[in-house]
């Protein structure tokens, strides 16, 4: 069987390290990958510079989901798996150009504990007391999708979606409440609203169902102690660039086609020509794994319908700067990882890491390393500007929110065109749609970050899932 993958990301070098396991197994099954850029890896970059990880996309990955993590051990880069220093995890929220710590007992959302919310700066009395009565809310069953902006307006109140909703989701994807979809991006809440009416109440639940589980695991352990909390966020010692050259490295390069654009996938009887560059070539099958709306264009012969289903899927862009520092020109520094910019402040950057206390061991001794976000769904037309222009935004925007005048050791750039799909309203009904329209392609699977979750795991998940249904592959990947 030969297989076709187009797109060289983390989810089309995913789907074709599980072929490569296959063939190395013995099953009859070949692969070509191709991928427009000049490099694999697609988002997933990083380099380290005298001692210090720049990482240029993506940071890390969230531990919860453990595709990522799997691989990186498959790979022989456990010992380089580090976790995030969540007893130093604090988010500020810039507030009338005060940062603001986000109050303790916030789940995501949602609030859980009484006296920080009454203390917390962050919200004004009218919004507290919202919360407050938010707990006698009764069940509601939803029939229709809404934005997450609607959701916690409902609940919360209009500061909460200004101050809370938008920042956090703008730092995750790049977009807005006001059109992200509730059920595709916080079907847990859409959930508990169902069942418990109040949100606070159905996370209170949740809580003690988590804490009576871990009395219920100690009890039955040898040493009568629950296993740690897992870590937030996992990373890489050296950049996740790692991950993508163990990955390319355990793959045929024979098969790796870079600069290699697709100009079009069709059918042909059943098998698939792809038009890589001017030259056609037959496949029995095709993994599909760059962004949704680069997939519409080349996908239009074979299925307009689909094709015009994945031109709906909207994108934000965005920009990413590392400013690396002499440490002793931060001080001081706020204890934390970083501050998020809700988009009612009017600033550009969206949201900065401090990526030498998120990570130990990812930065030269005595360096200090500020990550800023700007772009996405408020200030697209930033990808735009110069680097000198954005450099001087930022440090504009740096020294009037953490007074730092100090001029950064090194700047690095990188701008990120329509990269992060944004799971608009309807994005549930949508992806149903599209999955009815691929079950009719026989040989045809969709993977990447447009589908079913948008982290890097998510995409590892997807590409290997895609690469063992079309090759009949068994699963040697715990699904999360």
């Amino acid at each position: 069987m030969r297989i076709a993958i187009v797109g060289g990301g983390i989810a089309g070098l995913a789907a074709a390290y599980e072929l490569e396991l296959a063939r190395c197994a013995g099953a009859s099954v070949e692969y070509d990958l191709y991928d427009a850029g000049p490099r694999l890896g697609g988002v997933v970059s990083s380099a380290l510079v005298d001692g210090t990880v720049i990482e240029h996309g993506p940071d890390s990955f969230l531990t919860e989901k453990p595709a990522a993590a799997e691989l990186c051990r498959e790979l022989g880069l456990e010992s380089h798996l580090i976790a995030s220093n969540d007893a130093e995890r604090k988010t500020f929220i810039l507030v009338r150009s005060r940062l603001v710590a986000l109050p303790d007992g916030l789940m995501f959302l949602v609030p859980t504990k009484l006296l920080p919310m009454v203390f917390t700066p962050l919200f004004g009395w009218w919004t507290k007391l919202r919360m407050a009565l938010e707990l006698m809310r009764g069940p509601r069953p939803h029939s229709e999708d809404e934005s997450v902006a609607e959701l916690i307006r409902r609940h919360y109140g209009q500061q909460a979606v200004d101050r809370l909703a938008d920042p956090l989701l703008s730092g995750i994807y790049g977009g807005e409440a006001a059109q992200l979809s509730a059920r595709a991006v916080l079907p847990r809440l859409v959930e508990m609203e169902a069942k418990y009416g109040s949100l606070t109440r159905g996370m209170l639940a949740g809580v003690r169902a988590r804490k009576i589980e871990a009395e219920r695991i100690a009890t039955e352990s040898e040493d009568g102690e629950a296993p740690p909390p897992k870590p937030l966020f996992t990373t890489l010692r050296f950049g996740l660039q790692q991950m993508v050259d163990a990955l390319v490295a355990r793959l045929d390069a024979r098969r790796l086609h870079v600069s290699a654009s697709v100009l079009g996938v069709g059918r042909d009887g059943d098998g698939w020509l792809v038009d890589a560059a001017g030259l056609v070539e037959r496949f029995d099958a095709v993994v599909v794994a760059t962004p949704a709306w680069a997939a519409a264009e080349f996908l239009r012969p074979a299925d307009a319908a689909l094709s015009e289903e994945l031109e709906q899927i909207p994108y934000s862009s965005s920009v990413t700067m590392n400013l690396v520092y002499d440490g002793t020109d931060l001080d001081p520094l706020p204890q934390g990882f970083g501050f998020l910019v809700p988009a009612v402040e009017g600033r550009s950057i969206l949201a900065c890491t401090f990526i030498h206390r998120k990570f130990s061991g990812r930065t030269a001794p005595g360096k200090s390393v500020l990550r800023a976000f700007l772009g996405g769904a408020h200030h697209a037309e930033l990808l735009a500007e110069t680097d000198e222009t954005l450099e001087h935004l930022v440090r504009k925007e740096l020294f009037e929110i953490l007074r730092i005048s100090a001029v950064p050791e090194m700047v690095e750039v990188r701008r990120w065109p329509r990269a992060m799909a944004q799971y608009a309203v309807g994005h549930r009904e949508r992806q149903q749609r599209i999955q009815e329209r691929v079950a009719a392609l026989p040989g045809l699977r969709l993977a990447g970050n447009a589908y079913d979750g948008i982290g890097i795991s998510d995409c590892i998940r997807l590409g290997r899932k895609a690469a063992r249904e079309l090759a009949n592959l068994r699963s040697k990947v715990p699904q999360p």
